[in-house]
């Protein structure tokens, strides 16, 4: 490719913080290189605007070709009843998925660490995992506070597929049992803060070979982009060059050469052949 090509793989591009210049910002990320990008569930009640803001986004001439990974995420566990899982099924059987996401386990409020709240987040994942080896598809963790009951249960489904550790915040040795296990790590504009020393610690150390790059906007605005210390500043899909900014210089490699090894690492991860991107 004559210039840099990014894959956003973590994205809610579809939410309402998003509703009055999505179309404006999708032209933005195209011109700032992000070739791709996927759509990341994460509640029943919004899979039929996920899959509408897929398909208008792949409407769009000089855009970022959009992929979909619908899931129920653990942090809404409250919100998730057992028939959200049959609407996901159907999703996956109507709808091309490269993955299920996101899912996982969270007990980062007090709440989620209550024994029966922790239990229906461990079954949801359960449930899901089962759903994404049926369909041959890999997943898009969610993990906060629970990375050794999240590789407990990969290995007890026996889960093959991989995929990817999204917004990675584990340890080193956490983050080589996900490599193993076939996953990449996924890594949001956190890394542009300096005192985030133990992911960019763990960064260095695994190498940007086990690596890929995601916004997760509107979340995760990487330190530059930041305008506000007391309110959210709305992360976008175009901010996913100042991740690629600070890899480069964490790696100390040139740009070029990290946006190939990401972009490569990307195909893997959500197992979908290189094709030519959208003009």
């Amino acid at each position: 490719m004559d210039r840099l090509a990014l894959f956003d793989t973590h994205t809610h591009f579809d939410v309402p913080d998003f509703d009055a210049d999505r179309e404006h910002l999708a032209y933005e990320a195209k011109a700032a290189g992000v070739e791709k990008l996927v759509l990341i569930g994460f509640v029943e009640s919004r899979f039929n605007d996920l899959v509408d803001t897929h398909h208008y986004i792949n409407s769009l001439k000089d855009a970022p070709e959009s992929y979909l990974a619908p899931g129920l995420h653990p942090f809404y566990i409250e919100q998730h009843q057992f028939s959200d899982l049959d609407r996901l099924e159907n999703l996956l059987k109507t709808h091309e998925s490269v993955a299920v996401g996101e899912i996982g386990l969270d007990t980062l409020l007090k709440q989620h660490k209550q024994p029966e709240v922790f239990q229906k987040q461990q079954d949801y994942f359960s449930a899901q995992l089962e759903l994404a080896a049926q369909h041959h598809k890999p997943v898009l963790l969610h993990i906060r506070k629970a990375h050794a009951d999240v590789l407990n249960l990969l290995k007890k489904h026996k889960f093959k597929l991989g995929g990817i550790a999204h917004a990675f915040s584990g340890g080193i040795e956490e983050a080589k049992a996900f490599v193993n296990l076939g996953f990449k790590l996924g890594i949001t504009g956190q890394v542009t803060n300096p005192n985030a020393k133990k992911l960019r610690k763990v960064v260095q150390d695994i190498g940007p070979e086990h690596l890929v790059i995601e916004t997760d906007c509107p979340d995760m605005t990487p330190l530059c982009c930041q305008t506000s210390t007391e309110q959210r500043t709305r992360n976008v899909p175009g901010n996913l060059t100042y991740v690629l900014d600070e890899l480069s210089v964490i790696f100390g490699i040139s740009h070029e050469e990290l946006a190939k090894t990401l972009w490569h690492n990307s195909f893997t991860a959500l197992h979908i052949s290189q094709k030519p991107t959208k003009n």
